[in-house]
């Protein structure tokens, strides 16, 4: 296990952050535009978003950096863009976290599919590659892969991250199947944790997908079949849709009473998804400092 991820697992339960897209959509963003791009045409508002998490304690910041593969980027016509975006991405992050906080670097699904054959292994190893490297040039202090579903796109990116050096814990999307714990690709806890393990990861989690009250299950099988650490970021609840708008009930104060339990079932790493913003960091503070 990196030192990094082994030292901050002698601490207390660890506070990462929450949404970044919710909060970049309270600043402007605007339906179909490319959130990442703003590492480049906003950079004030992306920073501001990461300091808002870093002064409401977060001991780990993403990065806007989501969405910065080739693949995905091509379809803004901004794949020639990809490593200025994610050095931007981390930089910003850097900025807004100082001494303060740890800058995990965000690497996403490519949002084609390999079953389909929509790509190749091959692309995968050289998009993931490609953004790894430059998050390492930027000087991340790790990289967190997430909102994963397939385990073999979460492998090869896994892989192209763990050749940076750099702690990569890899975070999947548990909400499918009747008892909503598999990922779309039918994907259970233990074989995420099975094959994440032959690449050498510092960690497994779960982000995104359902509330924290369904991660607590989640968390318990993962920390039952592992010693890495086990990172969770649950969404805001479930959302609906009212006017074209996408709604999270949820608040930061209903969100944090489930924590215990999720720091019982063995969470190392707790913070929050979509529909979150600052003030779930807050409260997840509270609550893991009370602990």
């Amino acid at each position: 296990m990196h030192p990094l991820i082994a030292s901050l697992m002698k601490e207390n339960t660890v506070v990462t952050d929450g949404s970044w897209g919710t909060q970049l959509h309270k600043k402007g963003i605007k339906r179909g535009e490319c959130s990442d791009f703003w590492n480049l045409s906003h950079p004030d508002w992306v920073e501001a978003v990461a300091r808002e998490y870093v002064d409401a304690g977060s001991r780990i910041i993403l990065t806007n950096t989501f969405q910065s593969n080739r693949i995905s980027l091509g379809r803004f016509n901004l794949a020639d863009k990809a490593v200025e975006i994610n050095r931007s991405g981390v930089q910003i992050s850097k900025n807004a976290a100082g001494d303060n906080a740890y800058v995990f670097a965000s690497i996403g699904p490519c949002g084609k599919m390999l079953l389909t054959q929509e790509t190749t292994e091959e692309e995968l190893q050289r998009i993931f590659q490609e953004q790894a490297n430059a998050i390492a040039d930027a000087g991340a202090d790790g990289i967190i892969v997430e909102t994963m579903i397939d385990i073999v796109e979460a492998k090869i990116a896994a892989t192209a991250a763990k050749q940076t050096g750099l702690p990569v814990i890899v975070s999947m999307v548990f909400d499918a199947g009747f008892n909503r714990d598999t990922t779309l690709m039918g994907v259970t806890p233990e074989h995420a944790v099975k094959e994440l393990t032959k690449v050498g990861v510092d960690g497994v989690g779960a982000n995104c997908g359902q509330g924290i009250k369904g991660y607590i299950p989640i968390c318990k099988r993962l920390r039952e079949t592992t010693d890495l650490a086990v990172w969770i970021k649950p969404n805001a609840g479930l959302p609906k849709v009212e006017d074209e708008k996408t709604i999270y009930y949820t608040t930061a104060g209903e969100f944090v009473k489930f924590v215990p339990e999720l720091v019982q079932a063995g969470a190392n790493f707790i913070g929050s998804c979509c529909g979150s913003d600052p003030e779930f960091v807050k409260e997840i503070k509270k609550i893991l400092d009370k602990s």
